[in-house]
């Protein structure tokens, strides 16, 4: 089958509006979009933003990719318009949107995802190694249509389950450039809040919830338990089973916090305080719903939630013009997820490991209020690596961040010896450019290497 790129190129609209603004005609493009097909039956949408920051044009800024997680939420939507994106959900402009300091490129990933489509659900990904895959079709059509970004420092940031995503394609990208199958400038990769090993996750999730108060003596002993059924799983090689017991944790948890946020601590998930999932748990209780319909009901629907449904459906839809009319925004993130449950509990600690090891600059950026990969967990995973510069990275001392959004208090802290950089970001949860936009901008920044 010929891979074949649509795209569309708009001029910058008025703020906060939708249509093209006459006067701006003679400006540069300000935005593009379109599909690949990157498989039989597979189409994957893509949108980007041409950087517009006073530093200069888009030309001397970096350009960055955004994944977001799930698998099955969408960049397109919840990381450009919740996020990072030039505007908000409301169609205000945002003033810590990453446009400022970068080129931005959101993708619908994996394929089915947000505006993305299969023509069948044969045709979803099952596996990392597929999406990563699918993204090195895209990003040659990409930087093959889009030359003047081939020698642009190019860098990629996720999110969550993106960071999985992330780590997997960037690894694929590196051997692509090397054998000169992708022409582009490579320059890191940034892993937030991501799901790289999923059992250190579950494990922390009683020791943190107990240090802050959320769980009692009783409380702890329940979710270590659940979270032990989750170990013995993994340990057996169970990957399915795993998923299954994860989400039956996530229950034990939701019951003795009475509905703790799992993406941000200090708030409460009124409407799922006591949900469980269907059958007999490994403790002994009654559960209500299916395993995939409560997974979905957790970790995708924060992400398509009805404004913004609304607003992707209806005058984004308008506004792309290229949308088919049988595809929904969202249409299929059931599914992805659902495909994906076989491959959802593996880590991919050992491709992070190949990452260092091939010189890829990688940086781990953590919310501290984040609970579904709390940052505990996170350096539980960051003491496993084999790279050689751990004893050396370990050995030193977090350096403080100023908040830019309020000066004199400390915002973030972080590491960085050679290749690998990790921060601590304060006061925020797992979406961490929704919480402290102003610390994560800085931070883009300092990765990029912009003053």
């Amino acid at each position: 089958m010929t891979t074949q790129l649509r795209r569309r190129i708009l001029r910058p609209p008025p703020p906060g509006g939708l249509e093209e603004n006459p006067s701006a005609r003679a400006a540069p493009p300000s935005e593009a979009w379109g599909y690949v097909d990157i498989r039989q039956g597979a189409h994957m949408f893509w949108w980007l933003y041409y950087a517009n920051g006073s530093a200069g044009s888009y030309k001397e800024l970096p350009l960055v990719m955004w994944l977001q997680g799930g698998p099955g939420g969408s960049s397109c939507g919840f990381g450009n318009f919740e996020e990072i994106g030039p505007l908000d959900r409301d169609l205000k402009p945002r003033n810590t949107t990453w446009v400022q300091a970068a080129s931005v490129l959101f993708v619908d990933n994996p394929v089915g995802t947000g505006f993305s489509y299969t023509d069948t659900e044969e045709a979803l990904a099952r596996d990392v190694a597929t999406v990563a895959a699918d993204m090195m079709v895209l990003l040659s059509n990409f930087f093959g249509s889009k030359t003047e970004f081939q020698g642009t420092p190019f860098y990629i940031f996720s999110e969550s389950y993106g960071g999985k995503m992330a780590a997997a394609i960037a690894m694929e990208l590196t051997e692509a450039v090397s054998q000169g199958k992708i022409k582009c400038n490579f320059a890191g990769v940034a892993l937030g809040d991501s799901w790289i090993s999923p059992l250190d996750s579950v494990l922390t999730w009683g020791p943190y919830l107990y240090s802050t108060s959320l769980l009692d003596d009783n409380g702890l002993g329940e979710v270590t338990m659940a979270a032990k059924a989750v170990q013995q799983a993994v340990n057996e090689g169970n990957f399915q089973k795993a998923t299954e017991l994860w989400s039956d944790t996530e229950s034990v948890v939701k019951q003795n916090t009475n509905g703790v946020n799992f993406y941000n601590i200090l708030t409460q998930d009124s409407d799922d305080k006591v949900t469980s999932v269907e059958g007999a748990g490994h403790l002994g209780k009654t559960f209500t719903l299916p395993v995939r319909t409560l997974l979905t009901h957790r970790h995708i629907r924060p992400l398509h939630r009805q404004s913004l449904d609304r607003l992707m459906n209806g005058p984004i839809r308008k506004k792309l013009g290229i949308i088919p009319q049988n595809v929904t925004w969202g249409g299929q993130a059931y599914e992805v997820f659902s495909s994906m449950e076989g491959d959802f509990m593996k880590p991919v600690i050992d491709i992070v490991d190949q990452l260092l090891a091939a010189g890829v600059n990688v940086t781990v950026y953590n919310g501290q209020l984040d609970l579904i990969v709390d940052t505990i967990g996170q350096e539980l995973w960051v003491k496993k690596l084999k790279w050689a510069g751990l004893p050396h990275f370990n050995l030193l001392k977090w350096m403080p961040l100023d908040d830019p959004a309020n000066p004199g208090q400390t915002g973030a802290f972080y590491k960085i010896y050679e290749n690998f950089t990790f921060y601590w970001i304060l006061r925020a949860g797992h979406m961490i450019p929704a919480d402290q936009g102003s610390m994560a901008l800085k931070m883009l920044r300092m990765v990029t290497q912009q003053k």
